[in-house]
């Protein structure tokens, strides 16, 4: 064996503990769901996300030791194409290849040459060795029956024969009396489903698709545990949109045991098509799949598209520059150089927080992060104000190289309405509704949140964010940290009134003192917005609120948060 082959192979057997590890973690998923081991199956999905650094830390020092072997990168580049080529995973493989590279070559023009560029190929993403089908013809209670028992899971259900006649009486109310024309079925429908099981939190995903009269849609049962470990459906969902929310970037990643991711990417596009394959990779655990499929989308958007990179609309940040190209749905966050005087923390700390969240239950209201180091993109795209702005602000962050900007350091990260641009919408037009809908999800996600174990810090409604399904998610992450370390006190009252006027506050405050009561100068600016807020969520501005949610934490306990609405649950 010469030099070449070794170095490829080495490579290669780094990428296959990778997977072999990966993939074992997602079986253990299933062994937690059925014990009931919810915060075992958080502890496995925080550890898968560290995977793939350790693995290519790994072969990059192993390739370090091998320094004086006489090769050449394209001939290790040949070499590994014929050992992946015939992978159900070559892409992943490619991309880990790439990893490697990069991280011992840097990212330079000149040494990007090397790297591969995944796409899917026909021969992946065909076949149908991922799903079974099951026929309508023999009647769609036998159909669901065999559905449901099919699984593979070897705990008992507290009562299947009502599940499956909720799921009939589901089927007929959306896809039979009903129903859109789009999500019509006959006797000679058929429903496909993906052989493995999705787990997140404390539920399990059946996913597949219906192929109708006219038309495929997706087709979603949920399945929880009741106290008794016993199994049962909790509802259906087959509207694409909110199947889409179901794979929100705002949510943990699923584990599902996918030998040939690929296959998943696809038969999962073809139905929620407005997510795109990046997300899909991001959804299953494969983020850094994701992010090389994010970064090529992306530069092919910039060869079609000649709009300018402007600045993020909203109010600035202390802490962060944010720019956005208004034809594409995300937004670029660059650490500032100097941070307000009001904020006390550093370049480090805004690291670790959003470290903490992508290993962290984002429990549907945290946005998704995907992290670039020196990413280049051309200069003739940047409005003339913005590369000003990025120059005077994060110059540390920030070069000029001839015809391109190089950005040293970013997050990317889908772009949403800021709320207090969409509150001020809803008073201006008088919209009483979406002012309703606006303070509710907003209390709800400071809620949820904190059932997480997680407490947003600076909640002005500038840091929160409205999604295209209204759904309102928290996106500025400097000053988040646990609830647990948080302690939660009411602001003692002044001894004399001269003490209440004072610039500086008359009680001392400790590194975590948190004072509930303060929140209500963030809903002061507008007389209805504090008057809905009040009558919604007015126990948040109390700290025996806090300190219940503090307990829940501490014992254990974990809420449930599901991305589907309590209206849609079938009755038990």
């Amino acid at each position: 064996m010469n030099n070449t082959a070794e170095i490829a192979i080495l490579i290669l057997s780094g990428f296959n503990e990778y997977r072999e590890m990966f993939q074992h973690i997602a079986r253990e998923a299933k062994g937690c769901f059925e014990k009931s081991q919810w915060k075992r199956l958080q502890e496995i999905s925080s550890r898968r996300i560290d995977l793939y650094g350790v693995k290519v830390n790994q072969v990059v020092a192993a390739i370090a030791v091998a320094e004086g072997a006489r090769w050449q990168w394209p001939d290790v580049k040949r070499e590994y194409a014929e050992l992946v080529t015939i992978r159900a995973d070559t892409e992943l493989a490619e991309t880990f290849f790439n990893s490697v590279y990069s991280r011992i070559e840097g990212d330079h023009p000149s040494a990007q040459a090397q790297l591969f560029i995944p796409r899917i190929r026909p021969e992946q993403s065909g076949g149908n060795n991922i799903y079974k089908s099951h026929s309508l013809s023999t009647g769609a209670y036998g159909m669901l029956r065999n559905v449901l028992n099919e699984c593979g899971f070897t705990i008992c259900w507290e009562n299947q024969r009502r599940d499956i006649c909720y799921l009939m009486r589901y089927m007929r109310q959306q896809w039979l009396d009903g129903g859109s024309e789009e999500r019509q079925i006959d006797a000679h429908s058929s429903v496909d489903v993906i052989r493995s099981v999705f787990y997140r939190n404390k539920a399990a995903y059946l996913v597949g698709r219906v192929n109708g009269r006219s038309r495929q849609f997706p087709f979603v049962i949920a399945l929880l545990l009741n106290d008794k470990g016993q199994l049962y459906v909790d509802t259906a969902v087959s509207d694409p949109d909110q199947v889409s929310v179901i794979f929100s970037f705002t949510r943990a990643y699923f584990l599902v045991d996918a030998d040939a991711p690929v296959q998943f990417i696809c038969f999962l596009h073809e139905l929620i098509p407005l997510k795109s394959r990046a997300e899909l990779y991001n959804s299953i655990g494969f983020y850094k799949q994701g992010k090389a499929e994010f970064y090529r989308d992306f530069m092919d958007h910039l060869k079609l598209s000649s709009d300018l990179f402007v600045p993020a609309e909203g109010i600035k940040g202390m802490v962060m520059t944010v720019f956005t190209l208004p034809s594409y749905p995300v937004v670029f966050k660059i650490i500032k150089d100097r941070f307000s005087s009001s904020k006390y923390v550093s370049r480090a700390t805004v690291k670790d927080r959003y470290a903490l969240v992508k290993h962290h239950d984002r429990a549907g209201r945290l946005a998704d992060t995907q992290e670039f180091t020196n990413l280049q993109l051309p200069a003739e795209r940047f409005h003339p104000d913005l590369i000003a702005e990025l120059l005077q602000v994060a110059a540390g962050s920030v070069e000029m190289l001839a015809d391109r900007l190089l950005i040293k350091h970013v997050w990317v990260e889908r772009r949403m309405t800021p709320l207090n641009i969409y509150l001020q919408e809803a008073l201006k037009n008088d919209n009483e509704e979406q002012l309703l809908h606006g303070v509710n999800e907003y209390g709800k996600c400071i809620k949820e949140l904190a059932a997480a174990n997680i407490f947003a810090g600076d909640m002005l409604f500038k840091n929160f964010g409205v999604t295209r399904h209204g759904r309102i998610v928290f996106y500025d992450y400097d000053e988040i940290m646990y609830l647990t370390d948080c302690n939660f006190r009411h602001i003692p009252e002044p001894m004399y009134p001269e003490q209440e006027l004072a610039d500086e506050p008359w009680y001392s405050v400790g590194p975590g003192d948190v004072f509930p009561e303060e929140f209500n100068l963030l809903t002061t600016c507008d007389r209805k917005i504090r008057t809905v807020f009040n009558r919604l969520h007015s126990d948040l501005l109390t700290p025996e609120w806090w300190r219940g949610v503090q307990r829940q934490v501490e014992k254990g306990e974990i809420v449930d948060v599901y991305p589907y609405r309590r209206q849609q649950r079938f009755s038990r």
